[in-house]
């Protein structure tokens, strides 16, 4: 976790992003000392590339005793709140998406930089369609660091590779499935492997390597499914992954289509010209016309047939034009007589209805159908109806629900609001809505979690969603004592003990 500031670079003079890297205050000095030694580390290595879809890390430092990054400034939302606020996203859009993060973490593959930690959070969506990855195995590092210390996996393996899950250390083939997953996720709304209350049976899910099926994916399918083959050594290379998601964009780009338009009218020989060398290129009988092609366009770009020149037709008969001219006049003459023959169809069941209508003229408005008011209640009638709509029982509106009703108490989602709006008020009673495994992995002392929010003097939530039983996804604010912290969206797991929802899981 880190703190982020907008600053300006008062040398260079532009806006960069600052981000303090925190340490876990639980942590012995030894494995703080390694922590920051990896954080520089990986820092330095993602300091080598430099890709318009990458955001670039400036500068490294250390500073009371934590890592500092000075990044590339991106207005932006991430894709994990994009998906938070609006559900799953267009396939055409994560096609766009996919290409662009693919051709970054190609060209980090290509100077030996492994992102290791791929996933909606890290993958920034800016303005006119920017797409940029941040976090270059910078986080990780700190996260390897607590579990050592800790002997627990921090954070949550929703886009873990099965080879990660196992154990393993992940390399190229592992971020080429994190990518796949993230995808997944954004296509389908939920990670391939689901959500579960139970991080360490979600882990051992993914560890299996059996996704769900993508049900949304439609084009993007195939290409998802190599990503996230469980098999490291069968699936794609990431420059691989680059070209499939850049040819798949390509050929969904609408491509516009030569077709012939029939002659109106009767159509004019052109007379040949002697002198051209190429008669071919003579004005055309019929001129092609564009129009886009309403299926998909063919995966290899040859022509249709039919987008033939016109000009490859011979010039019609004598005889194929009094042909059509026969033709055209008798079926001039057959739509004259249809005309006719329904004008005095009409006429004549005109008349036969008047007379039917004739003896009791009120008869079709002696029992209007109800009407109800705005409010539900039926709405004032005269006559018959009066009797009609007084057999409706009133009891009918008072049960309608209203159109935005509140969440409902004891739900995960109210939990977690509940949560972080007396957080700061009562920290221990906050403290107590933790599980004992979320606080030996995040604050193991009551002193280490006072110590961690003090430095806030606000904190609230929004876009709060409920995605599954206990599984919430929320936006956290931070207002911190020296600066502020932009939102960050989290993924949050709630269990139920002794009747009360606690915090088990945050990623």
């Amino acid at each position: 976790m880190g703190l982020v500031w907008r600053a300006q670079d008062q040398r260079l003079d532009r806006i960069v992003a600052v981000k303090e890297l925190l340490l876990p205050s639980y942590l012995d000095e030894k494995a703080a000392q390694q922590a920051r030694r990896r954080a520089m580390r990986e820092a330095r290595i993602a300091a080598r590339l430099q890709h318009p879809n990458a955001i670039a890390v400036y500068d490294v430092v250390e500073h009371d005793g934590q890592p500092w990054l000075i990044m590339e400034y991106l207005p932006s939302k991430s894709l994990a709140l994009v998906i938070a606020e609006n559900g799953p996203l267009p396939v055409d859009d994560v096609i766009q998406i996919g290409g662009q993060l693919a051709a970054a973490l190609a060209a980090a593959h290509k100077v030996n930089v492994v992102h290791r930690d791929v996933k909606p959070g890290n993958v920034l969506l800016g303005d006119a369609g920017a797409v940029k990855i941040t976090d270059f195995g910078i986080s990780r590092a700190i996260d390897d660091a607590t579990a050592t210390a800790t002997g627990r996996s921090v954070g949550t393996p929703a886009f873990f590779s099965p080879e990660v899950a196992k154990g393993e250390d992940g390399g190229y083939p592992s971020d080429v499935f994190s990518l796949g997953a993230t995808l997944y996720n954004a296509v389908e709304g939920t990670p391939p492997f689901g959500i579960s209350e139970n991080s360490i049976a979600q882990l051992h899910r993914v560890a299996e390597g059996t996704i769900r099926p993508p049900e949304r994916a439609g084009a993007l399918t195939p290409v998802l499914l190599r990503l996230l083959d469980p098999d490291p050594e069968t699936r794609p290379t990431m420059p691989e992954a680059a070209e499939e998601l850049a040819v798949l964009a390509e050929i969904r780009e609408p491509v516009p289509t030569l077709v012939d338009r029939e002659p109106v009218g009767e159509p004019v020989a052109a007379e040949p010209v002697a002198a051209e060398p190429e008669p071919e290129a003579s004005v055309p009988v019929v001129a092609p016309v564009v129009v886009p092609d309403p299926v998909a366009p063919p995966a290899a770009p040859t022509a249709a047939p039919s987008a033939a020149p016109a000009v490859a037709k011979p010039p019609p008969t004598e005889d194929e034009k009094r042909r059509k001219k026969a033709i055209f006049g008798l079926a001039g003459v057959l739509v004259l007589l249809l005309v006719i023959v329904g004008v005095v169809f009409l006429i004549a069941n005109r008349d036969k209805g008047t007379e039917g209508q004739g003896g009791n003229p009120s008869s079709s408005t002696s029992a209007p159908p109800q009407t109800t008011s705005g409010g539900g209640q039926p709405a004032e009638t005269t006559g018959e109806a009066v009797t009609t709509t007084s057999e409706t029982p009133p009891t009918t509106t008072s049960q309608q629900p209203s159109n935005t009703p509140p969440p409902p108490n004891g739900t995960a989602a109210q939990a977690l609001q509940d949560y972080y709006a007396g957080l700061l008020a009562n920290k221990e009673a906050s403290y107590a809505r933790l599980t004992n495994s979320f606080k030996a992995a995040r604050a193991p002392s009551f002193a280490d979690y006072v110590d961690f929010w003090n430095r806030f003097s606000s904190v609230s939530t929004s876009n709060v969603v409920e995605q599954g039983p206990g599984v919430v996804t929320a936006t956290v604010n931070y207002v911190a004592v020296n600066g502020t912290q932009p939102p960050e969206t989290f993924t949050f797991t709630l269990v139920q003990q002794g009747g009360a929802w606690l915090i088990d899981n945050q990623s």
